[in-house]
């Protein structure tokens, strides 16, 4: 992976599946797992040194975010950064010690904190702070800063996200054939 930091730390080196897309300009750093089909685009950090973190399947991570994981401060085991299958991380999201469902969407520019969950097909809208310990239900759309509970998502609305972990996996194999010139 040309222009890729892949960088060992505390004897912890990350895996990425051989499917998976993963930009120039990333850093991905220590106990890191990135799954098949999953894209992490133009100069991300995934910085998994003083916890874990785990990318699932189909999951993209978009141009210029981070994710890092929480130590517990010496207070407990702290918080690891989970994100399953099929999410989607818009531009510049920021999330540090999160918890993201299947099929959970986090908006651009968003940041969701220590302890956080987003269940499956909830959604932190753009440019949204979700603070530490909050939990985004089923199918919840939160806003703002401090984020509430905004409303429901439809079927629809939820269907349509799932249709962009579809896109992102197409562009994820056109971009990879423009980088390796295949």
């Amino acid at each position: 992976m040309e222009g890729v930091s892949i960088i060992t730390f505390n004897g912890k080196t990350p895996k990425i599946d051989p499917s998976a897309f993963v930009a120039p300009g990333c850093r991905i750093i220590g106990d890191v797992e990135i799954g098949p089909e999953a894209s992490i685009w133009y100069n991300c950090v995934l910085r998994g040194d003083v916890n874990f973190i785990r990318i699932g399947a189909r999951t993209n991570i978009q141009d210029g975010t981070v994710i890092h994981c929480d130590s517990g401060h010496g207070s407990g085991e702290g918080f690891p950064s989970i994100i399953g299958d099929d999410v989607l991380v818009g531009h510049m999201a920021m999330l540090h010690g999160v918890t993201v469902q299947d099929r959970g969407f986090v908006g651009l520019g968003s940041v969701a904190m220590d302890g956080t969950v987003i269940e499956s097909g909830g959604m932190l809208a753009a440019g949204a702070l979700l603070t530490p310990n909050k939990h985004i239900g089923r199918n919840e759309m939160w806003g703002g800063r401090p984020a509430k509970l905004m409303r429901m998502l439809t079927d629809e609305q939820v269907a349509a996200n799932l249709m962009g972990v579809a896109n992102y996996c197409r562009l994820a194999k056109a971009h990879s054939a423009a980088i390796t010139g295949a």
